[in-house]
C-alpha cells in the first residue's frame, strides 16, 4: 500500500542552500586539523561534500574520517596523506581502504554507537549530511538516514550539510532548520547504484529455506544484499508481517505496497515501519517519500535492547563470513581483511533469542569459491558466540541449534554444508573431538 502525499521535489525546490550545484564548498574555515568528521552511510554519503573534502586535504591536515558503509567512489587509500580512516565495517568502498592497510576498525556493537559518541569516547566534531529540500515549514530532513548521526548532530561543534532534490523527506525526526545548519550547500550529484543485482539459484534456495521460518504476523529485521532480498520476495502470500530493521530496502518497499508488510501485529509501533537507512534503488526513495508510514529513527531505538526486548515474533536475519561447527558466527573478517563488522548483528540475533516466538536467522551461501563456509573453527574473529545458538541456513537447508549440545550441533551443520566437503568436515571433527 503507497502512503504518498506528493511526489519528490524537483531541483527547482531545493532553494535554501547557500552554494549552487557544481561549486566546491570552502570546508576550511569549519574543519580544525585533529576533528573527527562523520556523514552518513551508503546512499545518504553526501558525495559533493566528500569530494570537497578530498579536494582541499592538504589544507585540512590530518582529521579523522568515521566511515560507514561506501558507496561513492571518492576516498582513495592515497589519501592517508592527510586523513585517517575509522570505520565500524569493512563494506564497501571501506574495502580498498582496508586492503591498502589504512583503515582502522572500531569493533563495537551498533547499538552501543550512540553512548559512544554522548560520553565523547567516540568524539565527533563535524558532521557531514545529504539532507532534503525543506518542507512547507522550513524543516530539512535527515532523508535517507538517520542511525548515528542524531546523536552525532546533537554533539557535533558544525553541522555541514548539502541539500539534495531526489531526497526523499521522511518521517522520524529530528528535522533542522535553515539556523541549525553552519553550511549549507546544493548538490544534484546522481546516486550511486547499489552492488549486486537479481539473487541468483543459491540464494533463492537460502530465500526459500528462510521463508519457512517466517509465520504470518511477524516483525522482520533483515539487511542488505542478494541473501536478505530473496527471503523478501518468497513472503508475498504471508499477512500483516512487521519490519523494524536497520536497512531499508527495495524489497521491504515492495511487501508494503503489495500490502503484505502492515505493521497491524507489531507489539511496539503498531501501523508503522521503522528504519534506520534507505538502501537501493530510486523506487524506495519515492516510496519513502512523506511516507507517514515509514518512520526513520535513530540507532539508540532502532537497536536498543530495552525495545527490541518489546517485539513478540521478531525474526531476525543476518548474514555471516563462515560458521563453524559449534555455531561460532565470524561476520567480520576473511584471511586477513575486515570486509564486514560486528554491527547490528549481535543486538537483533540476541533480541530474536529472546523474543516470545522470535527466530535469529544466519543466512549464507555454503561455499565461497572453492572454500566451505561452513568450518571446523571460525578463521576470524567470533562476531557471534555459540552460547548464542542460532538457526543457520544455507542452500541446503536449516540447522536450529537452539538447545543442542555441541556434540549434537556438528551432524547438523554437516548437513547444510556443501557435499564436496562434508566428508573432511567429518573428518576434521572426529579427530578434533
Amino acid at each position: 500500500m503507497k502512503h504518498y502525499e506528493s511526489p519528490l521535489p524537483g531541483a527547482a525546490e531545493s532553494a535554501g542552500a547557500s552554494a549552487h550545484a557544481g561549486t566546491i564548498p570552502d570546508l576550511s574555515g569549519l574543519i580544525r586539523p585533529g576533528d573527527t568528521v562523520m556523514w552518513g552511510q551508503s546512499h545518504a554519503e553526501p558525495v559533493t561534500l566528500m569530494r570537497a573534502l578530498v579536494a582541499q586535504r592538504d589544507r585540512l591536515r590530518r582529521i579523522r574520517l568515521f566511515l560507514g558503509i561506501g558507496l561513492a567512489d571518492v576516498l582513495a587509500p592515497e589519501h592517508a596523506d592527510a586523513f585517517d580512516f575509522l570505520a565500524y565495517c569493512g563494506s564497501g568502498a571501506n574495502r580498498k581502504l582496508a586492503r591498502a592497510g589504512v583503515l582502522d576498525i572500531l569493533p563495537a556493537h551498533y547499538s552501543q554507537l550512540p553512548a559512544l559518541i554522548a560520553s565523547g569516547a567516540l568524539r565527533i566534531d563535524v558532521v557531514m549530511l545529504q539532507v532534503s529540500p525543506p518542507d512547507e515549514q522550513g524543516r530539512y530532513s535527515l532523508g535517507l538516514a538517520r542511525e548515528y548521526l542524531v546523536e552525532a548532530v546533537k554533539h557535533a561543534r558544525v553541522i555541514i550539510a548539502e541539500v539534495h532534490p531526489e531526497v526523499p523527506w521522511t518521517y522520524g525526526g529530528p528535522w533542522l532548520e535553515r539556523a541549525d545548519i553552519d553550511l549549507l550547500v546544493a548538490s544534484d550529484t546522481p546516486f550511486v547504484e547499489a552492488p549486486g543485482g537479481a539473487p541468483g539459484e543459491i540464494e533463492q534456495a537460502i530465500g526459500r529455506h528462510v521463508a519457512t521460518l517466517v509465520e504470518d504476523g511477524a516483525t522482520l529485521q533483515t539487511g542488505i544484499g542478494a541473501i536478505p532480498d530473496a527471503v523478501l520476495a518468497q513472503l508475498l502470500d504471508r499477512r500483516d508481517l512487521g519490519v523494524h530493521t536497520g536497512s531499508i530496502g527495495d524489497g521491504v518497499a515492495a511487501l508494503c505496497e503489495a500490502g503484505v508488510v502492515t505493521n497491524a501485529r507489531k507489539t511496539i509501533d503498531p501501523g508503522i515501519t521503522v528504519g534506520g537507512v534507505i538502501i537501493g534503488s530510486a523506487r524506495v526513495r519515492q516510496f519513502a517519500h512523506r511516507n507517514a508510514a515509514l518512520e526513520l529513527r535513530g540507532t539508540e531505538y532502532t537497536h536498543n535492547p530495552k525495545v527490541l526486548g518489546r517485539i513478540e515474533r521478531f525474526v531476525a536475519i543476518n548474514s555471516a563470513v563462515e560458521v563453524d561447527l559449534s555455531g561460532q558466527v565470524n561476520a567480520e573478517m576473511v584471511a586477513s581483511t575486515y570486509v564486514g563488522a560486528v554491527g547490528g548483528v549481535g543486538d537483533f540475533l540476541r533480541a530474536a533469542q529472546a523474543s516470545p516466538g522470535g527466530v535469529p536467522i544466519v543466512a549464507l551461501p555454503s561455499t565461497a569459491g572453492a572454500h566451505s563456509r561452513i568450518v571446523t573453527r571460525v578463521s576470524g574473529p567470533v562476531t557471534v558466540p555459540r552460547s548464542d545458538a542460532c538457526v543457520i541456513v544455507t542452500e541446503y537447508g536449516v540447522a536450529d541449534l537452539r538447545g543442542l549440545s555441541l556434540a549434537q550441533r556438528i551432524p547438523r551443520m554437516i548437513a547444510i554444508a556443501h557435499p564436496d566437503h562434508r566428508e573432511s568436515l567429518e573428518a576434521t571433527a572426529r579427530a578434533q573431538r
